[in-house]
């Protein structure tokens, strides 16, 4: 599943570290987020689009 997340994570000069701190996650998590090797559980994702005010299907994109 692709994401926005790299990309609005550097809008908001956030490291890894800082929004795997704010969504309750480890930076691992996160890099494996960004990178399409793993996709977050329902409840992570909407942790996730909250903190960039977004809605889910705006940070996460369909790609089937």
């Amino acid at each position: 599943m692709k994401n926005r997340i790299t990309d609005l994570r550097a809008e908001h000069g956030w490291t890894q570290a800082d929004l795997a701190q704010r969504a309750g996650v480890s930076r691992q998590t996160i890099n494996a987020i960004e990178t399409g090797k793993f996709d977050p559980s329902l409840p992570l994702a909407f942790r996730l689009a909250r903190l960039f005010d977004l809605k889910i299907e705006e940070l996460f994109l369909d790609d089937q």
